[in-house]
């Protein structure tokens, strides 16, 4: 979007609490990735809305998302969140515990692929927000981790705008990023059993809810 637009939406946001707002602030200083001000807003009115139980999130970082989900999130909701970054995953933990949700937030440290096999199902809302190259090889493990009626919410699919580029205008170290990207995008619009809109907001979301085919044939 428009940078003017984005600084406005921005400036119109209400400070969270003071341990996210100084996690946020920690994050951006050492450069850690965390999601932009207008996906926050996104992401917590659809909690608000979906009010899931069970969330899984594909790529913890320092916690800071999960940190801010549990303030939206209903009392009884639990999160399980995957990181496979060592450097990070302490720094998370403490995250949690300054933030006081170490009893809402489980963290399963290991490659996020093998930890989902792991794992049992089902789940209202998966997060995924990880090594972008990876969604697509993630999708069916989400897909059977996902309850009826689920919400996915992928962070980070428009690349910059580079997925819109033919394959030879990215740098050639980009590219499997970029061909792998957009078979993801192309999976979830034309996936059976999911409904899903890829929105332009932050470095672009794509938000999918799950139906089974006889709900698309009958609505």
């Amino acid at each position: 979007m428009n940078e003017r637009i984005v600084s406005y939406i921005r400036s119109l946001e209400k400070p969270e609490k003071g341990i996210i707002e100084e996690i946020e602030r920690e994050a951006l200083d050492a450069y850690v990735p965390i999601i932009r001000k207008e996906t926050q807003s996104f992401l917590k009115v659809l909690l608000m809305i979906k009010k899931p139980v069970r969330v899984l999130e594909i790529g913890t970082a320092i916690g800071f998302s999960a940190i801010l989900m549990c303030e939206y999130l209903p009392e009884k909701a639990q999160i399980t969140t995957i990181e496979n970054y060592e450097k990070r995953i302490p720094v998370a933990r403490e995250n949690f515990r300054r933030a006081g949700r170490e009893g809402q937030i489980t963290l399963i440290e290991g490659d996020a692929l093998e930890v989902m096999k792991t794992l049992g199902g089902p789940y209202d809302l998966i997060f995924l927000d990880a090594a972008k190259g990876q969604y697509i090889r993630y999708l069916p493990e989400v897909l059977r981790l996902l309850d009826r009626e689920g919400v996915l919410l992928a962070d980070n699919v428009l690349k910059g705008g580079e997925v819109i580029e033919s394959r030879f205008a990215v740098e050639r170290r980009n590219r499997t990023i970029h061909s792998r990207m957009r078979e993801f995008l192309y999976e979830l619009k034309h996936h059976e059993e999911l409904q899903t809109s890829i929105l332009p907001l932050g470095d672009g979301v794509a938000l999918s809810v799950r139906c089974q085919r006889n709900d698309r044939e009958t609505g």
